[in-house]
Order: structure tokens, then C-alpha cells, then sequence
């Protein structure tokens, strides 16, 4: 059965931006300087933060929500640190401090990403971002990849008080965005957080898979696969 899309939610990270490039640098950069001074395996110290921080996020709650990412991330180095015998709260504080200034610096869209928000946008879509986030950081990452401008809204999830994949979050976004979300779509990495609760909310799911990973044994099916956002517009147009 066909529909209307009038509304596209995306994802951020990894979505519209190589986060996990941006992520992995900027950690080896820190775990490379700890190396040098204290002696440890540079790179054993990076997938440590990997760990710490991927564990993070996969058990991220809305108990979490008000929780400032700032000292997220020194808790999170302080684990990865300790595994080496560095229990040192200062070094885990300076670690912290000069990965966030390192990661924004790799921050940068994907190509043609930009291209397909325009395109979109002349389709006459409203267009909004919705993400588990934090405003603390991912308010000033939209500004320096410089895509506010192509979004009518922006649904970050300490701001919301709520976390994907809720479908009452997805229908949130939607209502907020002049649709039904029957005539919404959600364009996302994460089939578990993104493709899952825009179906369960009833969108449009197009699950742009740029890990080459397989759905959940049992699960529905996204409405569409792409593996590159600029199949993106094709994607909509065929629903």
C-alpha cells in the first residue's frame, strides 16, 4: 500500500555524520598521548574506551537522562583506564577533556547528505532530527556539521524526556511536525533503536545499513534497505 510522506525524521550520528569515525580517532589520539607517558598499549587503551563507552550507550536509560555527558565521559575513561592500573581521576578528567576537543574536530557529513536534505526539503518535507543524544553536546555538533538550517525540528532526547526506540516518541515527533505518522518516515542506523520503533509507531522505516548488518531473527522488516544516504530520496519516492 502506498502512502504520502510529509514528514522525515533522521537519525544523527551515523546517519547524517560519520560519528563512529569521529569517535575511534579522537579516542586513539587520547589513548596514544596516555601511552606515551604511562607505558601502557596504546591501542588496547582505545578499545578499553570503546568498551566502556559502547556499554554506555547500549544501556542508556531515561533514568540517565539528566546525567551531564561531561562527566560521562571522565567516569568513562576512568574504567578504561583502570584496567592498566591508572587510577589516577586527574589523568581520566584531562583524557576527557582533550577527547571532546579532539572529536569535534573529525566531525563532518557524509557525502551527499546535504544534497539529499535539499532535495527533500523542495519536495516541500518537513524534515527533523531525532535523537538519543544529549543537548549538552549534540546542539553544538548540528551547528558545526552546519545542517540546522535544513530542519524544522530537532528532537534530542534529554530535551524530550524520552528515548528511542519508544514509539511514543516517534508519534511525538510526527505530531509535533503537522503529521499522522502514517505519513512519516524515519530514516535510521540502528535497526534496534531506529527501524524498530518507527514501526512500531506505525512510519515509514528506511533503514540506511552502512554496518552491512542482519535484522533480528523474527523482527519485522524495514520498509526499505539503503546502504548510503544518498539512496535516500529514491527510497521515499517508492513508498
Amino acid at each position: 500500500m502506498s502512502r504520502k510522506i510529509d514528514v522525515v525524521l533522521f537519525d544523527l550520528d551515523d546517519t547524517l555524520h560519520d560519528d563512529t569515525a569521529a569517535f575511534h580517532t579522537a579516542a586513539e589520539k587520547v589513548a596514544r598521548e596516555v601511552a606515551a607517558e604511562h607505558g601502557v598499549d596504546a591501542l588496547a587503551l582505545k578499545a578499553a574506551y570503546i568498551a566502556e563507552a559502547e556499554g554506555f550507550w547500549h544501556r542508556l536509560s531515561g533514568d540517565q537522562l539528566k546525567t551531564r555527558l561531561s562527566g560521562v565521559r571522565q567516569t568513562l575513561w576512568h574504567g578504561a583506564l583502570t584496567r592498566f592500573g591508572i587510577e589516577d581521576l586527574t589523568i581520566a578528567n584531562r583524557s576527557a577533556e582533550r577527547y571532546n576537543e579532539y572529536r569535534k574536530t573529525y566531525f563532518t557529513v557524509f557525502p551527499g547528505a546535504i544534497d539529499v536534505l535539499r532535495t527533500l526539503k523542495e519536495r516541500g518535507m518537513k524534515l527533523g532530527i531525532l535523537t538519543n543524544g544529549f543537548s549538552e553536546t549534540h546542539r553544538e555538533k548540528i551547528a558545526l556539521l552546519q545542517i540546522g538550517e535544513f530542519f524544522d525540528a530537532i528532537f534530542i532526547a534529554d530535551e524530550v524526556g524520552m528515548l528511542k526506540p519508544d514509539p511514543l516518541l516517534f508519534a511525538h515527533a510526527c505530531t509535533q511536525l503537522g503529521a499522522a505518522p502514517m505519513h512519516g518516515a524515519m530514516v535510521g542506523d540502528r535497526y534496534d533503536r531506529d527501524i524498530r520503533g518507527a514501526l512500531d509507531a506505525g512510519m515509514y522505516a528506511v533503514w540506511l545499513n552502512v554496518r552491512d548488518e542482519l535484522i533480528p531473527l523474527d523482527a519485522p522488516q524495514p520498509h526499505v534497505i539503503c546502504h548510503s544516504i544518498v539512496e535516500v530520496p529514491a527510497a521515499l519516492e517508492g513508498a
